[in-house]
């Protein structure tokens, strides 16, 4: 009998990929150099040119394909190093001289335009590297004494060694040689502090300036190195044309080089090579087409743009397997007793801060002090200012008054990366995690804290990533960590997060709802984790809507309304408050106006769900929700922030495709129809923050609601509306975004009326408004319910939501926990253990999971 022959897991072996590069780029360099050696004439001065352009697309890929900056102004810098390079042989310097100084005027002026365009973002910073382009071509044509007009300047003596003059082929052969070392380099300075510092930036810039990297110092340096390769592109230029004019740089040539870099694939290391070689190249083989030749590249652009976004290189890459680093993670112990010798303020103090948006005090005279080894919580209803807080602690806002102190040093006012590299860290309430890098490049892009390195160092050595490895394995991170950031489950997101935030050693730990989103399990061990770092003797500061977690592992808690503080206390002294309750659930002062006679319901219900399950990515939102609205009938649904009301109003509405559970309106399944589909039959939302088209009239937002039915909105129709919100009258024909947040609110639900609704579902209608204006509101919809309009109500004041509705529920982490009349519910314990927690919550050590 014949054996079986052996199997082999990987029959192609795996290369490691920096040597792979290496080798590549020196093989492509040799294949160079023999391709001039044996050829002359016009192929050895077309591979001068790939060369050539390869440098110029080598800075272009730092810019565009690091940083993520577009300039369609290279053509300038390459117009500066030219004439400079030329100039200066002319006047009888030596080559070598001319080609440096040209490189280093070229980098100046890429410094000189990086102060303005790096302020600025998308068509205007393609705008400014333009114009600079047009101001670079016109001024050489102006400009006759120095640069010879439209003559343009000839005659330029040849590189010199000693007594050796470089011939044509010789200096194709540097022009070879110089664009294999821009490739080398451009690998060396991608996996640097410099190249990772450009890719945090490109990829998330709030997140790369909270740790630590200065974001004009980081694009200013990807604008200075594309300039200074372009002034070099533009110094081997010159005397291989041995002429040069304005004609040789028009506008146009930037763009086919910013082709060139997508097109052999920006960012990776090989694609100015490829780019260059095909934006050459192509035009010589279609020289017959040369009048479509823009029509052929703008062609092929769509084509590689549709099928391969990440250029010809990219997909290549995608067929070699490629070896992966071991990495020996840094054991759990070792990272906690790495936390414990962090270097330790003395906490964070907040001194009567203060901060004001168009007249209206989003934070008004807070003062805490949180301090190392304990977890301060800051709580308080939607638009209470706790974000903004952060904000200003962490250095995205400046406050109007007050002080932010770590320790002895006030830091209210300064840049985010100041704020980061004196010792806070922090994360958001939807993650910002460097998409395109791996989840281990992710934590090693925070150890430097802000500090770019040597520029060809590499910053992801073995050291690094054992590091790296350990903070994600403590945080209990158990995926692979070198899958792409952008791929994470939600849950995950938040562990890498917050492994990146401890990568910079903070002092400080600002954490903006880290539980939003996770299952039950998962605010267990985070709370857990909070804990163990608080035990570390990092000073945590949580803005949490989980009151479970917030009782559980809070040493002090500040409450918040409105921006005003509260009360500052013990878990205990908070969660009994009165004033803190009245915040979550109103002061019961405010009511609508009660039914004059009770309501009877119908048969059937207009809007039904059953077992509604939905949610975000891996991690359910609702869990198996059955909830009912009748014809004519106000239903509330309640609940604390996060506890899954808005999610439940975007699953009906459309925009959120359920995972489980049928959703019903007139007896009609809904939930597998379009957003739009859904507003055909009747069903409409009025969103939370009203969604206004701040850019059109008064009248024309409501006629938009109007937009499904068969006949625009008649006079009659739009007088109704008018009558019922007479603050719109005067207001018909001003801009939406003029109105105040009361009346965009009120224009928002008469843009739902006239829709002709079945069901209104209207979304925190309450939000960030004054007490008068909630009152005026709230008997509106007093007369919408009496007059027989369905709605199902969110709104995070429970006692005004209950004075008007006829029925409510109540959910907590996505489950209806409670439910029953309205009249019943306020008097309900389980209404204010959903939104502040159970007395038995209180306790430092996170509440066990049942088994």
């Amino acid at each position: 009998m014949m054996k079986s022959l052996p199997k082999f897991k990987n029959p192609i072996p795996k290369l490691n990929k920096p040597v792979a590069l290496d080798c590549t780029i020196i093989l492509a360099v040799i294949g160079g150099l023999i391709g001039v050696s044996i050829t002359g004439g016009y192929t050895q001065f077309i591979i001068g040119l790939v060369a050539i352009t390869t440098v110029l697309c080598v800075g272009l890929n730092v810019l565009y394909g690091l940083t993520g900056l577009v300039s369609l102004g290279q053509v300038g810098f390459f117009a500066i190093g030219a004439y400079a390079s030329a100039i200066l042989t002319l006047a009888g310097l030596t080559f070598w001289f001319s080609l440096f100084a040209a490189t280093i005027i070229a980098a100046i002026a890429g410094c000189v335009l990086a102060i303005s365009a790096v302020r600025m973002a998308g068509p205007f910073l393609a705008m400014v590297t333009i114009a600079f382009a047009f101001i670079v071509e016109h001024g050489a044509i102006e400009w006759r004494s120095l640069t010879g007009g439209q003559n343009g300047l000839m005659g330029f003596p040849m590189p010199q060694i000693g007594s050796y003059v470089f011939a044509e082929r010789d200096l194709v052969m540097l022009c070879v040689i110089v664009g294999g070392i821009g490739l080398l380099a451009f690998r060396r300075l991608a996996v640097s502090g410099w190249g990772m510092a450009m890719t945090s930036m490109r990829d998330a810039e709030i997140a790369a300036s909270s740790l630590g990297y200065n974001a004009f110092a980081v694009k200013a340096s990807g604008f200075a190195i594309a300039a200074a390769m372009a002034g070099l592109a533009g110094a081997l230029y010159a005397p291989l044309m041995m002429f040069i004019a304005p004609s040789n740089f028009p506008i146009s040539q930037s763009i086919l080089y910013l082709f060139a870099v997508i097109l052999g694939g920006a960012g990776t290391v090989l694609g100015p090579l490829v780019g260059a070689s095909v934006s050459v190249l192509l035009p010589e083989l279609l020289s017959d087409f040369a009048e479509y030749r823009l029509l052929i590249f703008g062609a092929l652009l769509i084509v590689v743009l549709l099928i391969a976004p990440r250029g010809l290189v990219g997909v290549v890459e995608r067929f070699i397997p490629i070896a992966k680093r071991g990495v020996t993670a840094i054991p759990p112990a070792e990272i906690e007793a790495g936390l414990k010798a962090y270097p330790k303020s003395d906490g964070l103090t907040v001194d009567d801060v203060s901060i004001a948006f168009g007249g209206v005090k989003a934070v008004n005279s807070v003062s805490f002090a949180a301090k190392p080894g304990q977890v301060t919580s800051i709580i308080g209803p939607n638009g209470a200012g706790k974000t903004t807080l952060l904000n200003i602690i962490s250095g995205f806002y400046k406050p109007t008054e007050g002080a932010v102190r770590i320790g002895d040093q006030d830091i209210a006012g300064r840049p985010t990366d100041f704020a980061a590299r004196s010792g806070i860290a922090r994360t958001y309430q939807a993650t910002r995690l460097f998409e395109n890098m791996s989840v281990i490049d992710n934590v090693i892009a925070g150890l430097p804290v802000g500090r770019f390195g040597a520029p060809f160092s590499v910053i992801a050595s073995d050291k690094n990533r054992s590091h790296a490895a350990g903070l994600l394995a403590f945080c209990g991170y158990a995926g692979d960590i070198d899958a792409r950031a952008g791929d994470l489950p939600h849950v995950d997101r938040r562990l890498v997060e917050i492994a990146r935030s401890l990568a910079t050693k903070p002092g400080v730990l600002l954490l903006d709802e880290p539980a939003a989103g996770l299952m039950h399990a998962d605010k267990v061990s985070l709370a857990k984790l909070l804990r163990q770092l608080a035990d570390a003797g990092i000073t945590v500061v949580l803005v949490e809507h989980d009151m479970e977690m917030v009782m559980g592992i809070s040493d002090h808690i500040l409450a918040v309304d409105a921006g005003t503080p509260i009360i500052f206390g013990s878990p205990q002294a908070v969660q009994n408050d009165p004033q803190v309750i009245a915040a979550y659930l109103g002061d019961g002062e405010m009511k609508a106006r009660p039914r004059p006679i009770p309501f009877e319901p119908g048969a059937s219900p207009v809007i039904e769900t059953l077992r509604l399950t939905a949610g975000y990515g891996a991690a359910p939102v609702l869990q198996s929700v059955d909830l009912k609205v009748q014809q004519g009938e106000m239903v509330a649904l309640l609940g604390a922030n996060g506890a899954g009301k808005s999610t439940f109003l975007t699953a009906l509405a459309g925009l959120l495709r359920p995972v489980k559970g049928q959703i019903v309106l007139n007896n009609e399944y809904i939930h597998t129809l379009a957003p739009h589909q859904i507003v055909e039959q009747g069903l409409i939302l009025v969103p939370e923050g009203r969604q206004v088209f701040p850019e059109l009239t008064v009248r024309e937002n409501i006629e938009l609601g109007a937009y499904k039915q068969p006949k625009p909105v008649s006079k009659d129709e739009l007088e109704a509306i008018l009558k019922r919100f007479p603050r719109l009258r005067d207001r018909i024909n001003s801009l939406a975004g003029h109105l105040s947040g009361g009346e965009q609110q009120m224009m928002a639900i008469a843009r739902g009326l006239v829709a002709k609704p079945k069901a209104l579902l209207l979304d925190e209608p309450s939000l960030g408004l004054a007490p008068a204006m909630t009152e005026e509101l709230y008997a509106i919809l007093g007369e919408l319910r009496d007059d027989g309009v369905t709605i199902l109500l969110v709104d995070q004041m429970a006692t005004m939501a209950l004075s008007v509705a006829d029925y409510a529920y109540v959910l907590e982490q996505g489950q209806v926990v409670a439910q029953g009349k309205a009249s019943e519910l306020r008097r309900d314990e389980r209404l204010i253990a959903a939104y502040l927690g159970g007395a038995e919550q209180t306790t430092k050590e996170p509440k066990k999971v049942a088994q």
